[in-house]
């Protein structure tokens, strides 16, 4: 948050400078902070200094795409990042989770429907002081407090988004959670009908994760149900 105002700060990154003026006005009237960058060589600079909560980052930007400057972010900060994708862009959508985003909303977007999905991304992001005790699962530990994750006693990075999905699947570790349920748990929203979003997450988290020591998955797929975390001796 910023140190001077208590306000959780948004970088919005967009090259339509009108777009950008309507959101910024209205986050600022929702008690957020907006700083406002036009191209994606200036988000990468700007993002980088580590003074914003969150980033809002469009995919089409002069200089370097969304896409782009979320690669590389990805690579040495966790700086959560909410894409604006064009509106049934649904590869858009996959290639931004793919590469690490936290989640997204269609362009053109409800200003209302953006600053809730902040907030939902910013509660993942600064949880309660009050959290409960580290969750252990085999040789997986999840530590809430510090938004931390080791396997086999090494680090594992994640994003806002993965976190709390694999946190969900640890709770309920050997038991089936609904896709639906996922979304509302970990992302706080609910599902929408071609929504992919548990899916790719479910996918990030597989590859940092690795399999079990045994060579088993450590989440399965069960076809028409959900995931689960499969639980070992």
């Amino acid at each position: 948050m910023s140190l001077e105002s208590g306000k959780p700060r948004v970088l919005l990154a967009d090259d339509d400078v009108g777009f950008c003026e309507l959101l910024s006005e209205y986050l600022r009237s929702q008690g957020f902070e907006v700083d406002a960058v036009h191209d994606g060589l200036a988000a990468i600079e700007q993002a980088g200094r580590g003074a914003h909560d969150v980033l809002v980052l469009d995919v089409m930007m002069p200089k370097a795409d969304g896409f782009r400057v979320l690669e590389r972010l990805r690579s040495s900060h966790r700086l959560p990042v909410v894409m604006l994708t064009a509106r049934g862009e649904d590869v858009d959508r996959i290639v931004g989770l793919e590469l690490g985003a936290d989640d997204y909303v269609a362009k053109p977007c409800n200003p209302r429907e953006l600053a809730a999905r902040l907030r939902a991304v910013l509660r993942r992001s600064h949880p309660a002081a009050a959290d409960p005790a580290p969750l252990r699962c085999g040789d997986l530990e999840l530590v809430p407090a510090a938004r931390l994750v080791k396997v086999g006693g090494r680090p594992v990075e994640l994003t806002g988004a993965e976190f709390d999905v694999l946190r969900a699947l640890i709770e309920d570790a050997g038991q089936v959670i609904a896709k639906e349920d996922l979304s509302r748990r970990a992302l706080n929203r609910r599902l929408g009908a071609f929504d992919r979003s548990i899916d790719m997450h479910v996918s990030r988290l597989r590859q940092k994760l690795g399999p079990h020591s045994d060579g088993s998955p450590r989440v399965r797929s069960v076809r028409n149900r959900g995931y689960l975390y499969a639980a070992t001796e």
